[in-house]
């Protein structure tokens, strides 16, 4: 696979709460297909979980039921702010300002209007939502133009790198708190995640943790050699467990997308 997560419909063909990728359904165009991660983040665009949330049901007589959510970025934008959600997520810089020996690969943040001048192959796509389509790139004249796209835009352009397996790590509070395989040689492949990928995580967390908020997916993979790296960061309210043990996963969408007054003050610099 290249540069990043699954091309396969997250969820599809196997357990776990995830549908299809935002913009995405049956009767979608099924020219995502060849997309280095067209369906890795966004696993249950329009589901909002308000008062049947795990934590509402502690609630006692006469308190409103705290309110969370899991949806696709576009969806999630509209209806959080009215229901007083914080939205946690990675900076859009975090995996560029990750060491070398966490990603094998350069990886630049930089506006779409500097990618246009690429004269290389590169995977590019958008650090936190599908604004820029994930892809690799002949060069820099084949992405969005600046008649789609503002060319302030900031994206990631990755050198391409083929992962032999790969696995989504949900993050809470500093320890990996679900974990599970989802794909590989880009295909979908459900398992288990192995000792060698939980403890890839806790590398992770120890270098980088504190850049992170409390709650967030992490996607790693191993290539052909046997090298671990960091793929990508997703918003845990976007994204779907595989096959991850669903309770556990769930703990993470509750903390990355509940109510605002509830933000610790290390969350409050990650909010959307």
């Amino acid at each position: 696979m290249e540069a990043t997560a699954s091309a396969v419909p997250e969820g599809l063909d196997g357990p776990g709460w995830a549908g299809w990728p935002e913009g995405a359904g049956p009767d979608a165009s099924s020219g995502a297909a060849g997309n280095a991660e067209a369906a890795g983040n966004s696993g249950a665009a329009g589901n909002a979980e308000a008062a049947g949330s795990a934590e509402a049901a502690g609630n006692t007589a006469g308190e409103a039921p705290s309110v969370h959510l899991h949806a696709g970025p576009s969806f999630a934008d509209v209806v959080a702010p009215a229901l007083g959600i914080a939205l946690l997520e990675a900076p859009a810089d975090w995996l560029a300002r990750l060491p070398r020996a966490l990603t094998r690969r350069e990886i630049l943040a930089l506006p779409i209007g500097e990618a246009y001048r690429l004269r290389r192959p590169a995977f590019v796509k958008s650090p936190n939502d599908k604004g820029v389509p994930a892809l690799v790139y002949a060069d820099g004249s084949r992405l969005p133009g600046p008649d789609a796209v503002d060319p302030e835009t900031v994206v990631l352009v990755s050198d391409v790198m083929t992962f032999a397996a790969e696995y989504r790590l949900h993050l809470l509070d500093g320890t990996v708190h679900a974990a599970g395989q989802y794909a590989e040689s880009g295909r979908l492949r459900l398992g288990p995640a192995g000792g060698d990928a939980l403890a890839f995580g806790r590398e992770v967390l120890a270098a980088a943790g504190e850049t992170l908020p409390s709650a967030i997916v992490v996607d790693v993979g191993r290539d052909d050699t046997g090298r671990w790296a960091v793929i990508e960061a997703n918003a845990a309210w976007a994204s779907g467990c595989y096959s991850a043990d669903p309770d556990r996963a769930l703990d993470t969408v509750l903390r990355a997308a509940g109510p605002a007054t509830g933000l610790s003050p290390h969350d409050r610099g990650f909010v959307r």
